[in-house]
């Protein structure tokens, strides 16, 4: 009797997403782009042998082969190493996740992928796929797609920055649409709904914060800016992630972004005691209202200008509006 897979790759971006393989224990599997493979990506970017992956005493181990943009695991590109659940894997354009396998995966350990029009890029072998993905596979549409849910933004860019992509990362988040522009995996531009009030790198530490959304990865833009960031991006995120900490750790105090401020009545402490720059917010605060347009206006980050904003009300200069606060 045949055991049952213990995990399965999961794709959760590129060409293929949406689609299984269970992996059987004591087996090895070859990736690449030959079409005697046992998992087969037909894309540029992926070698003909380009990874190995075996199985042996619950054990999980990838290998690169030697290919010619190399295999990357959890951001950072590898020769060999022991993968373990959750672990992302970057082969091409294609993000693959270790998962556990379930029932249903596992019963599909014998079953073929459905028929793909010999124009299309051809599936894994006894891979599943689901109907939308099994459509994006045969329009060849998406290179690079995925949700938030499923690969936050720090690791998806932690993975194009090691792997040295370039292209226009497009966010679709709760609070608009997002473009991070990188070059060789370098982050040089950002913007949200393509607002030039927000810095880049403000923009690109607001990113951070999204938890849900969708992204992908569209060709370089040869669009020209005034200002870009010459910062590597492992710094910018690194200070993201900072930030990303600072405002969850705040979450409690924080003002929704729907909520409006203003001056507290009566104002009891004296504006001669502030500093220039909680003047500044103040005056922010004055003529605009609505916390997300401060967020917008102030040209400090969101954090920094969260935590102004917390103090003037702890200090009884600034208010929220009841009618907000009740909600």
């Amino acid at each position: 009797m045949t055991a049952e897979p213990h995990f399965a790759l999961r794709f959760i971006s590129g060409k293929y997403q949406g689609g299984e393989f269970p992996l059987k224990m004591d087996r090895e599997i070859i990736i690449g782009r030959s079409s005697d493979l046992d998992m087969v990506l037909v894309e540029d970017m992926v070698s003909r042998k380009h990874a190995k992956i075996s199985t042996h005493n619950g054990q999980v181990i990838i290998q690169d082969l030697g290919s010619t943009n190399g295999t990357f695991v959890n951001g950072e590109k590898i020769k060999r190493v022991r993968l373990r659940e959750g672990d992302r894997i970057l082969i091409g354009t294609s993000i693959i996740k270790l998962v556990t396998a379930d029932g249903a995966s596992a019963a599909a350990g014998g079953r073929t992928a459905p028929p793909i029009p010999a124009t299309g890029p051809m599936p894994a072998p006894n891979m599943t796929i689901s109907a939308s993905a099994a459509k994006r596979t045969t329009s060849g549409a998406r290179s690079m797609a995925g949700t938030i849910d499923e690969i936050p933004l720090p690791d998806l860019l932690q993975l194009l920055s090691t792997s040295k992509k370039s292209g226009v990362l497009e966010v679709q988040g709760p609070q608009g649409l997002g473009r991070i522009y990188l070059r060789k995996g370098q982050i040089y531009f950002a913007t949200i709904d393509d607002s030039f009030d927000l810095a880049p790198r403000k923009a690109v530490y607001r990113m951070m914060v999204w938890e849900s959304g969708t992204f992908e990865l569209q060709p370089p833009d040869d669009k020209e800016f005034l200002e870009e960031l010459d910062e590597p991006t492992e710094g910018l995120l690194m200070e993201a992630m900072r930030q990303l900490d600072e405002i969850r750790r705040l979450d409690k105090e924080l003002p929704p972004r729907s909520a409006k401020i203003g001056l507290a009545s009566p104002l009891t402490t004296p504006l001669r005691t502030l500093t220039p720059e909680q003047l500044d917010m103040v005056q922010t605060v004055h003529n605009h209202g609505l916390v997300s347009t401060i967020l917008d206006k102030s040209p400090n980050p969101d954090l920094e200008t969260y935590q102004a904003l917390i103090a003037l009300i702890k200090a009884g200069v600034l208010a929220v509006s009841e009618a907000q606060a009740a909600e």
